[in-house]
């Protein structure tokens, strides 16, 4: 393969039985089930949830409970920048511990320099965005010897860098080389490569033109034209995000752990690239009874509840965390807002009395899609998130379920879309749903 790198590490995996982050601890650890109410009232949409030792909840922008990885060691690379073969033996101590079969890690290897070059030494201009793992620029290669190119040609990609501060950041970018290198669908970001030189970690992805949902939904970014999303734009990006945790539950056997709205990439035509696999844990190393993970990391207002309270993680978290991002696409509100008034802060909360009563339920919806739905519509979304959000994880739907769900309300948004341009031909949704917002 041209350019790229291709590795098997089935030996490696087989021969270690390393300890990490996922892995079970004894059920009797005694864990604290609350959070106090100043910690959430402080806490940041991007922040990273830990365990102390002391076993109460606090929040910081990079956890300290997992020591850092070393830097990937590389055998010499050859000038020509082709790609470096990846050791088996020089992969990081912290991958998972139930080994997958076949592994193999196709990407591209770039050098430092060739990365400062695209992306203009990293002029602030090609600032794409900030995340918990470092900056994010938008930079260009040439698609064939996947080269640094000039600015305008070739293919344009984002490079996230590691912020050097980051401790947390080092396993994350290991995750992201270990599992992205590996999976392939198209509702996922795609690694094109990496770099691991001194004490710089990069990863470079094929670029995502309309950026996160997050922007869309509530802030916006001066980076990219942000217009309000229209109903039926939202629910085909509820639709890709369910495709996207499906795939990952029944194929890749993984858990997100940390499914949000800033982790959900939007491309030209308002399809979904689930992103930042840094918190990502292999299924198969938490199935047995009872087992725990040592430490409890996600976003608050996203993570559910169990698995808060007691460290037990299971598909049905990312489900939890679908239904708050469900809620977010229905109500245009942050999961959590210290700056609306009391009792509305907490999105989840304020929500459920509204979802339970359906005389009262259009009261949530964001007045920027009324009068693009269905009543009907509209109660089949709600009663979804409400589901998802069920504090029981046994009453929560599994994702292929959701995707079945899902695309039915698409089938029945269509028909109301025939209906809403017979009536009122000025607010032909269905014609904007095609190219996203209105």
């Amino acid at each position: 393969m041209g350019g790229g790198i291709r590795t098997s590490v089935k030996g490696y995996l087989l021969s270690q039985r390393i300890t990490m982050a996922s892995d079970t601890v004894h059920e009797n650890e005694s864990t604290n089930r609350n959070f106090t109410a100043s910690l959430a009232a402080d806490t940041e949409r991007k922040t990273r949830m830990d365990l102390d030792s002391t076993n109460s909840y606090r929040f910081s922008r990079f956890s300290g409970g997992i020591r850092c990885l070393p830097i990937l060691s590389f055998a010499s690379k050859s000038r020509d920048s082709n790609g470096t073969r990846i050791r088996a033996e020089s992969l990081p101590y912290r991958v998972p511990s139930n080994p997958r079969t076949d592994v193999e890690i196709l990407l591209k290897s770039f050098f430092y320099n060739e990365l400062k070059a695209a992306t203009r030494n990293f002029r602030p201009d090609t600032l794409l965005g900030e995340g918990g793992f470092g900056p994010v620029y938008k930079g260009w290669i040439d698609q064939n010897p996947l080269a640094a190119s000039e600015p305008g040609t070739g293919m344009a990609v984002a490079i996230k860098r590691l912020d050097q501060d980051s401790m947390q950041g080092r396993e994350e970018w290991s995750k992201e080389v270990y599992y992205l290198g590996q999976l392939r669908h198209p509702n996922l970001v795609k690694l094109i490569g990496y770099c691991s030189e001194d004490n710089e970690l990069l990863l470079v992805y094929e670029f995502v033109p309309r950026g996160s949902l997050e922007n869309h939904l509530f802030r916006g970014s001066s980076n990219f034209e942000v217009e309000p999303l229209s109903w039926n734009a939202r629910m085909k990006i509820a639709l890709g995000a369910a495709k996207a945790l499906t795939f990952l539950h029944n194929e890749a056997l993984l858990i997100f752990r940390d499914f949000k709205t800033s982790n959900i990439l939007l491309d030209s035509t308002y399809n979904v690239k689930l992103s930042d696999f840094g918190l990502a844990v292999d299924g198969r190393s938490i199935r047995h009874p009872g087992a725990k993970t040592k430490v409890i990391m996600g976003t608050y207002g996203y993570a559910a509840p169990e698995y808060i309270a007691t460290g037990r993680l299971t598909t049905k978290c990312d489900v939890y965390g679908f239904g708050v991002v469900m809620l977010e696409l229905l109500s245009g509100k942050l999961v959590f807002d210290k700056n609306r008034p009391p009792g509305e802060q907490n999105l989840v909360e304020w929500a459920k009395p509204y979802l339970v009563r359906k005389h009262r339920v259009l009261q949530i919806f964001d007045a920027r899609i009324k009068g693009q739905f269905s009543v009907a519509s509209a109660l089949k979304a709600v009663d979804l998130a409400f589901l998802c959000l069920s504090r029981n994880p046994k009453l929560r739907p599994n994702m292929k379920n959701v995707v079945k769900a899902l695309e039915k309300l698409q089938q029945s948004c269509n028909m109301d879309d025939l209906r809403i341009s017979q009536d009122k031909p000025c607010q032909n949704a269905q014609a904007s749903s095609r190219n996203g917002p209105n």
